[in-house]
């Protein structure tokens, strides 16, 4: 017995000589490496050692948020707008106890107006149809749906999520948007309604040199659940600049359903080659529509507004038959997989800005009832949406709150293919964390609890459904603090 503790010992004992030795090497091998390289000036001055910076660096975006971000002061999204998501995804309880921890003196935030006389819950309704083309195609669209998924590209996204927003989506009953990458069968699988996006690289309808294909968009229109078609002109993280997808992300599958060459980097043009003007661009609207026979439209981000005066002129022009049937109208804060800093950070208006200025632009020339209004744009909590409604909007779409819907914890990894939780990752390990069955559960969950205390929002208002919200039930914090009338 002593002899084999004893040697238990001695082989422990040399087998810390030789980790202790390992480390010592390694620490002389990396000193000569800092030392004698002259990218980087702090492991040049402080070899070994300065190696720390750059881990914590990169590790600090992860860990920021459990350990030293506030509830309300991380940004995009702070702690408390997930974790809302996060547990009506779950569906468990979201109520709070306490107090609110929100500031009510915070500038452009909104209060809603409570009614003395409620409505009660059986005399509530629930949202009342809309219908996009309605007179105009010979296939409009209808749904009761205020609340959607935005576009999302199939290649940002990776197989998996795509499945299970889909899935989620039926089971919600709202609409699922393509994004610009082209329609996959994974949109299809789940048999939700489908918003076809025409992006400025025209992905899944394009010809070698990059033109529109008629034939392959009539084909994507035959497929029933593909219910309207949308014109991406702009994107609210990145107006004037296209998609980007990596080299990396650009798999044999992907490639095939864009019409592109597989592994090499997926860059869109900045805008449409054949759109140059509004006339260009009800021109293009029109084509749409005559070929798939369903409603068109196109999305934005206010920006110069210039040319939507002119939009309105040329329509009021050709008569409202060659207006779109609807504006996706994207936020200065909107987001995406990958975006020069310059665009993201300085470019565009906000939402609370050019969402106003549209719908009163649509109404001073009487095209508001022609031409539905989408919002998007950071809208992933109740009071965003209720927010959209009360100013105008026709429906919310939402990107950002369904990946949240889908576990994403706000890694910041959407351009680098290492997305811890498989949500924008082609990568079949981090794939494996994606379980659709589950997800596509937590996607219906979030999107029918949100619709739900939007309604209570609404009642609490004194109005029995979300669609009949309007400006003068809320208010907006300004600059002194104070609230004032929405204008």
């Amino acid at each position: 017995m002593v002899s084999w503790l004893t040697r238990l010992l001695e082989l422990s004992a040399a087998l810390l000589i030789f980790v202790l030795g390992l480390a010592v090497l390694v620490v002389i091998y990396l000193y000569i490496r800092d030392v004698t390289q002259t990218k980087q000036a702090i492991r040049r001055n402080y070899p070994v050692v300065g190696r720390f910076r750059y881990w914590f660096e990169h590790m600090g975006e992860f860990f920021r948020q459990y350990f030293f971000a506030q509830d309300r002061e991380e940004m995009p999204f702070n702690r408390a707008q997930r974790s809302w998501v996060y547990r009506a995804s779950k569906n468990v309880d979201s109520t709070i106890a306490f107090g609110s921890t929100r500031p009510l003196n915070q500038p452009g935030d909104i209060i809603f107006l409570n009614c003395l006389f409620p409505t009660l819950k059986e005399d509530a309704v629930p949202a009342s149809p809309l219908t996009i083309g309605e007179g105009i195609v010979p296939q409009p669209y209808t749904t009761d749906s205020f609340f959607n998924i935005s576009g999302m590209s199939f290649g940002a996204l990776s197989v998996p999520a795509v499945r299970a927003l889909s899935i989620g989506a039926k089971q919600a009953g709202c609409w699922m948007n393509t994004g610009e990458g082209g329609l996959s069968p994974y949109h299809l699988e789940g048999g939700c309604d489908i918003v076809f996006q025409i992006g400025t690289a025209k992905y899944g309808v394009r010809n070698d040199d990059g033109s529109l294909n008629d034939d392959k968009l009539a084909e994507v229109a035959r497929h029933a659940q593909v219910k309207m078609f949308e014109i991406k002109m702009s994107q609210g993280a990145k107006p004037g600049k296209g998609g980007i997808l990596p080299g990396g992300k650009v798999t044999a599958e992907i490639a095939k359903i864009r019409g592109i060459p597989e592994g090499q980097d997926s860059i869109s043009p900045n805008g449409h080659p054949e759109i140059k003007n509004v006339d260009d661009l009800l021109d293009m609207v029109a084509h749409v529509r005559k070929v798939t026979g369903k409603p068109c439209g196109f999305k934005a981000v206010l920006g110069h507004t210039g040319w939507l005066q002119d939009l309105m002129a040329a329509i009021k022009a050709r008569g409202e038959a060659c207006a779109p049937d609807f504006i996706t109208l994207d936020s200065a804060d909107g987001g995406t997989g990958a975006a020069p800093q310059s665009l993201m950070d300085f470019m565009g208006l906000p939402l609370k800005r050019s969402l106003p200025l549209l719908i009163d632009t649509l109404e001073q020339h009487q095209l508001k009832q022609r031409i539905k209004v989408f919002a998007s744009g950071k809208l992933v909590n109740p009071s965003d949406v209720a927010w959209a409604l009360c100013v105008g909007a026709d429906a919310v779409v939402s990107a950002r709150g369904f990946m949240f819907s889908l576990g994403c914890i706000q890694a910041l990894q959407c351009n680098k293919n290492s997305c811890p939780t498989g949500i924008t990752t082609h990568d079949p390990k981090l794939q494996k964390g994606l379980e659709v069955n589950d997800k596509s559960q937590r996607v219906a969950h979030y999107a029918l609890n949100l619709k739900h205390e939007v309604g209570v929002i609404a009642h609490s208002c004194g109005v029995k459904e979300p669609r009949l919200l309007r400006r003068d039930h809320a208010q907006v914090i300004n600059d002194h603090g104070l609230p004032e009338a929405i204008r």
